[in-house]
């Protein structure tokens, strides 16, 4: 059992190394084409061509999960798949919901964690085009944003 624990965990942190290199590679690369609106200024609709990968990137959390429901050798699998549909479900909220408020809840947050996010991903969208970009991650944030929203803090609270 702590075995499967593990194996979830570990698969929900090597998560962000994969969406940092598919995000950088293949979102800003081949198929720039999906990810393209979502750098726009004033998205046309609610939904984006960049939804599309949600679907993409829900297929290998499905296989791992399906594959090692019903196939008793590769049981392991199925945590893996559940590691990679909790990562998943945490880009979401951070995300969709957090950062780009595409719902509106969670939106006052006077953490340091979560405004370095915020402020990593505004560094992000800054540039429109698919080439200089930066933070391409979602969980990690480069530490001089998180440095920012600490000082930023202590200066409210001093306040």
């Amino acid at each position: 059992m702590l075995f499967n624990i593990a194996v979830t965990i570990l698969t929900f942190i090597a998560m962000e190394g994969v969406a940092w290199c598919t995000h950088k590679y293949v979102m800003h690369g081949l198929l720039w084409n999906l990810h393209e609106d979502h750098h726009k200024k004033n998205p046309s609709s609610f939904f984006e061509k960049n939804d599309y990968f949600f679907l993409i990137f829900a297929l290998p959390g499905m296989s791992a999960l399906g594959i090692g429901t019903f196939y008793a050798p590769l049981h392991g699998l199925m945590f893996i798949g559940i590691g990679i549909t909790l990562y998943g479900f945490a880009y979401f909220l951070i995300h969709d919901i957090f950062i780009h408020q595409r719902f509106k809840w969670l939106r006052n947050s006077n953490n340091a964690y979560f405004r370095a996010i915020r402020k990593a991903h505004k560094m992000h969208h800054k540039h429109l085009e698919k080439e200089d970009g930066e933070c391409f991650g979602m969980l990690w944030v480069p530490l001089k944003y998180y440095k920012e929203a600490l000082k930023q803090n202590k200066t409210a609270n001093a306040g």
